[in-house]
C-alpha cells in the first residue's frame, strides 16, 4: 500500500522525471528528498553510488532517500534520531 502524502512521504506524479530512478517502484517511489541531503556525507552517505572519472558522486542507482521509510533513515544518519 502506498503512503498518503504527509510529511515522511510525498509523491509528485507531474514531475516530468517521475520516477526519476530507473527500478524504482512508481507505487512507493518518495519525492519528498527529490535531491538528496545525505549527498554531502560522501562516501558515508550509506547509498549506492559510484563516482565519475571527474571525481563528481553519481547517486543515480541509489534509491536510499526514495523509498517510503527514507525519511527516518535520513533523519538516523543526519540527527541520530528518528523523523517525527
Amino acid at each position: 500500500m502506498k503512503p498518503k502524502n504527509c510529511s515522511s512521504f510525498f509523491q509528485n506524479t507531474e514531475c516530468e522525471y517521475f520516477p526519476c530512478h530507473a527500478g524504482s517502484d512508481p507505487e512507493t517511489f518518495n519525492c519528498l528528498f527529490c535531491y538528496c541531503p545525505l549527498y554531502l556525507l560522501g562516501k558515508d552517505c550509506g547509498g549506492n553510488f559510484t563516482y565519475t572519472s571527474t571525481g563528481l558522486k553519481d547517486c543515480s542507482g541509489c534509491l536510499v532517500p526514495h523509498g517510503p521509510e527514507s525519511a527516518a533513515y535520513i533523519a538516523r544518519k543526519l540527527f541520530g534520531q528518528e523523523a517525527e
